[in-house]
């Protein structure tokens, strides 16, 4: 007799594991509402480019962090300043994620402004103003600095000396805002 586990196993090993999705994530806005805690890849990472892979990172367990520390953070007022600003910085990481409908982003841009989002640069902008400032970025990269996105599309690796490339963009941007 067979199990009544074995097609819901072989379901999950031919489906790759699982994206769990949140219906509060949903309706605050939040899309695609993809809890990362919960949700499980075994190649997942197999299917990256070495510079996603090495820029996006750390994405995950900051934005898992962040939920934690948002969800502990509304029962008490009384916030460290590193508290304060790991809040600030998942509530970019929230707005960066964010898809608009029927707008994807080349693989070279996601790299770049995940780069400046892991870095920081973000910081000084109004979570509100996130997704615009990042519009901003990519046509700056486009009018100045065509040359590292090229290098990334085409290389899809971030040697040092590209990183230091990007890293000069990115300083150069955010003193224009």
């Amino acid at each position: 007799m067979l199990s009544s586990a074995y097609i819901p196993t072989n379901v999950i090993s031919i489906t790759d594991g699982q994206i769990y999705l949140e219906t509060e994530l949903f309706n605050n806005g939040i899309r695609p509402a993809i809890n990362p805690g919960f949700s499980v890849s075994r190649v997942g990472g197999s299917a990256q480019i070495p510079a996603m892979k090495k820029i996006a990172g750390p994405l995950r367990i900051e934005l898992a962090q962040y939920r934690e520390l948002a969800s502990f953070a509304q029962f008490g007022s009384d916030l460290s300043k590193d508290t304060l600003e790991r809040l600030k910085h998942g509530e970019r990481i929230v707005e960066m994620l964010k898809q608009p409908q029927y707008e994807p982003l080349a693989v070279e841009s996601q790299v770049l402004l995940l780069y400046m989002l892991n870095n920081k640069y973000f910081s000084g902008v109004n979570v509100e103003n996130v997704l615009k400032t990042s519009g901003d970025f990519l046509l700056f990269i486009e009018d100045r600095y065509k040359d590292v996105s090229d290098e990334i599309r085409d290389k899809k690796k971030v040697s040092a000396e590209l990183e230091e490339r990007i890293k000069t963009a990115c300083q150069e941007f955010v003193k224009g805002i």
